[in-house]
């Protein structure tokens, strides 16, 4: 009665469909894992280091810090003489421009012939020396550079740079050189900037040349850290020395990753680490929950929070966001145990976890706590059919956090003041967020086709529209469904099987007789109008109540586990009453059974065959003379038997022993609903 073929035939088709599903999920899930190597540790000096035990994982140079590197460059730098080259010409072509314009104009302005030697002879002196432009000029002042070489002839010459000429100081100095012979005022008349234009040439190759010789012996480090030393562990406060080891350790990290060989090495082993585990996964659905690849909503689901979990920590952790420990994954097994089963639920959560871990540095830690909160969570939160569950299992999982941190600083701290507080804080944000688990079941329903027992529980509501609605219209069918929502909810506790949703599903499994109440006996008041129909009409308005329900289970929205009540409550049996009645009458005539059949199908799950057996046992105890315990058991034996004869549960993953349950069960509760009598013993003559 397996519902499951264990004779299906390899596919190919199957095959490239699950291949699919794991190249995406490893693609997706390794595009976004952190690529280039973050140094992800936030610490300051005089701090306490919040972080577990650090050791180096490779040799590094400690680098000196940087006011140290710019104060021991620059006592190197201090003899740094940069290159410049003084152009002879210039002197000559602003000495021949001067003296063309003192024929054509200056012999005007100044006295005599003396003043144009005067500027000659200054003019002379000023490009001997050399003058800068004021970008040279402004750049040596900067630098602190007190002399320069000029190349002459492959000869480099030290001179001063106060010894130098700016633009502005060489037409100061014409101006004041000799005031007592030449009058300034006069001086100033004659443009002297028009001769005055930078003779010295910054020479950049020969001047950076020097540069790096001077720095080449500069050592960057000022010792080494050996791969497996210890740098620092929880609790220690970090100094100077620890600080600086740490930027180095930072620094040397994201220097490595920035090699394409690094990053290529970095995505393949990612990808292999994600590719195990999700094989892992897909291997533990192919062995013992095979049905959940043809089930979309189980699947897409079950991928989803594969994916969707560890891009989440991935991008905290690329960005730096808070801290990981505010991710609710406690949701992850909540919500696949409500949809599908708590043994699913326990390898989602521990695959997802290790899909998480590896976005960070050292998650040993990590791992713990969080397989530590998601048994919490399975153990806490089996049913959630109120909301104050789920407030319980958020406390519960905020308690086991904080009790397993604790104990972690137990083993690994010998002053619990080390302990960071801070952590407890993060609990509780987590705790918290876990609520909203509830709203979000409430989307996943309607974007993945599950119903959860929050719904059924919701449905179940005898003063919800429909029902109230269904007990005015069809008070008789009403307090049928009530009765057989008890009888089959009892039964699908004695056998393992989901109370709630059998429960809900026998309320609402009739509620086609609506459409047409008067036709059936438990809505009939002495009156039966199937007396004026044929035989086949009255079959055909018996069976319509199927089709009916589903177009009120459509027009209400109800969830399409419902509506499979709906259609395989008679599966594809007959109308007995009718079809035996017609035979009866027409003995000589082949008769089309096809008339007188339910649309079916046939129960495809415990719960739906639960519910056939009790919609037949209570429909039929009704129509008893007496209600005593040899009628009532061997009603039930007679019915439930011949549903079994009939192949009605041959799709339906029910078992003989399952049904013997059921059948001992209805007994007993009729006998109870029906207040039955000891049969007294007769006297014996």
């Amino acid at each position: 009665m397996n519902s499951f073929s264990t004779n299906k035939r390899f596919s190919y088709k199957d095959l490239l469909f699950k291949v699919l599903i794991f190249v995406v999920t490893v693609s997706v899930i390794v595009y976004f894992l952190p690529k280039e190597g973050k140094f992800n540790y936030e610490f300051d000096v005089d701090k306490p280091w919040k972080y577990g035990l650090l050791q180096a994982s490779f040799d590094f140079p400690i680098y000196k810090n940087d006011q140290q590197v710019q104060k021991e460059q620059d006592s190197i730098l201090a003899s740094y003489q940069p290159y410049y080259h003084l152009e002879k010409e210039t002197g000559k072509t602003m000495l021949a421009k001067l003296r063309e314009d003192y024929n054509k104009t200056l012999r005007g302005i100044v006295p005599g012939t003396d003043y144009l030697r005067y500027l000659e002879k200054s003019l002379e002196k000023i490009y001997e020396r050399g003058i800068l432009s004021g970008a040279d000029a402004e750049k040596l002042t900067e630098d602190s550079l007190h002399s320069i070489l000029l190349v002459d002839k492959n000869l480099g010459i030290s001179r001063p740079v106060d010894q130098l000429f700016t633009i502005k100081g060489a037409y100061e100095y014409l101006l004041n050189a000799d005031t007592s012979a030449y009058r300034k005022r006069i001086l100033q008349q004659c443009n002297l900037n028009n001769y005055i234009t930078p003779n010295l040439i910054y020479d950049k190759e020969k001047s950076e040349t020097a540069q790096k010789e001077l720095l080449s012996n500069f050592s960057w480090a000022n010792g080494y850290v050996l791969n497996g030393q210890k740098i620092i562990d929880r609790g220690e406060i970090v100094n100077e020395k620890t600080y600086n080891i740490l930027e180095s350790l930072r620094r040397e990290w994201e220097k490595r990753s920035e090699s394409t060989k690094e990053i290529r090495l970095t995505i393949t082993g990612q990808a292999l680490f994600v590719g195990i585990f999700v094989l892992f996964f897909m291997a533990y659905l192919e062995l013992f929950r095979k049905q959940y690849y043809g089930h979309k909503g189980a699947l897409t689901l079950l991928f989803a929070l594969m994916v969707f979990f560890p891009i989440v920590l991935a991008v905290m952790v690329e960005q730096n966001l808070s801290n990981v420990y505010i991710i609710p994954l406690a949701m992850i097994p909540i919500i696949v145990g409500i949809f599908l089963d708590s043994r699913t639920a326990f390898v989602a959560h521990v695959v997802i976890i290790m899909l998480c871990s590896i976005s960070l540095r050292y998650p040993y830690e990590f791992i713990i706590l969080q397989i530590g909160a998601g048994l919490t969570a399975i153990y806490s939160l089996r049913e959630l059919s109120q909301r104050s569950q789920l407030f319980r299992t958020a406390f519960l999982v905020f308690i086991c956090y904080a009790l397993l941190y604790f104990a972690f600083g137990l083993i690994h701290e010998d002053d619990l003041t080390k302990l960071d507080t801070r952590m407890y804080i993060y609990f509780g944000i987590n705790g918290v967020l876990l609520l909203f688990a509830y709203p979000f079941l409430f989307a996943l329903e309607k974007i993945f086709g599950f119903t959860s027992n929050v719904t059924l529980v919701e449905l179940s509501n005898i003063n919800n529209s429909l029902l109230r609605e269904m007990s005015e219209v069809a008070p008789g069918t009403f307090q049928h469904s009530l009765q057989m929502a008890n009888l089959a909810a009892e039964a699908a506790n004695k056998i393992g099987a989901n109370s709630q949703l059998v429960r809900t599903g026998a309320l609402y499994h009739d509620i086609g007789k609506m459409v047409n109440p008067v036709f059936f006996t438990e809505n009939q008041s002495g009156v039966n109008p199937h007396k004026s129909l044929s035989y086949e009409q009255s079959a055909q308005l018996i069976i319509n109540h199927v089709t009916d329900g589903i177009k009120l289970a459509e027009k209400y929205n109800l969830p399409k586990v419902i509506k499979d009540f709906i259609l395989t409550h008679h599966g594809l049996g007959v109308t007995k009453y009718f079809y035996i009645s017609y035979k009866n009458e027409h003995p000589d005539e082949e008769v089309d059974i096809e008339k007188f059949r339910y649309p079916g199908p046939n129960p495809f799950t415990k719960e739906q065959a639960i519910l056939m057996m009790a919609d037949s046992v209570e429909a039929a105890s009704r129509s008893l003379p007496e209600y005593t315990e040899e009628s009532i058991g061997t009603l039930v034996d007679k019915i439930i038997d011949a549903q079994v004869a009939e192949g009605y549960f041959k799709e339906c993953p029910i078992t003989f022993k399952d049904i013997a349950s059921v059948k001992a069960l209805f007994k007993e509760k009729l006998k109870t609903m029906y207040h039955t009598r000891i049969t007294y013993p007769e006297l014996k003559k």
